[in-house]
């Protein structure tokens, strides 16, 4: 009992010293949002429901990203809501956008390209956008 106790207790040390260190979730304010149509390289496309393809327009987010931390931030997920003319959801059930790969420290632009049902009308509604990352690149694990 006693070799065992303290063998958990050498992994218990080992695994603290070896553990890399995490990183603070940072949020960064999102502001001055538009959007525009993309330019033709990056139009086609289409939106899948059930395997079925619907034809779709392809729109470039555009804004400002303030990030108040003294590091650069990598990965950060962009969240916010978008509604067509009529007031109904672009992405249904989904709040996630997409992500900015690189938010250096104070304010910087950034661009999304989000794909949306041809049939729904325009002008499109942007509202309570953020994002969050982190101030490291964050790489699945390999065991």
């Amino acid at each position: 009992m006693r070799s065992l106790t303290l063998a958990t207790l050498i992994f218990w040390l080992w695994s603290w010293v070896i553990t890399p260190m995490a990183f603070a979730l940072t949020p960064i304010q999102l502001y001055d949002i538009s959007y525009k149509d993309c330019p033709p390289e990056l139009q086609e496309g289409s939106v899948t429901s059930g395997g079925t393809a619907f034809p779709a327009t392809c729109y470039l987010v555009t804004g400002k990203a303030k990030n108040p931390s003294a590091k650069t931030v990598y990965d950060a997920d962009v969240f916010g809501r978008i509604y067509d003319a009529n007031g109904e959801p672009v992405l249904q059930n989904r709040n996630r956008l997409g992500s900015i790969a690189k938010i250096p420290p104070g304010v910087s632009e950034f661009e999304l390209r989000i794909s949306v049902a041809a049939n729904q009308p325009t002008p499109l509604k942007l509202e309570q956008f953020k994002a969050s990352g982190f101030s490291g690149s964050v790489q699945p694990s390999i065991y």
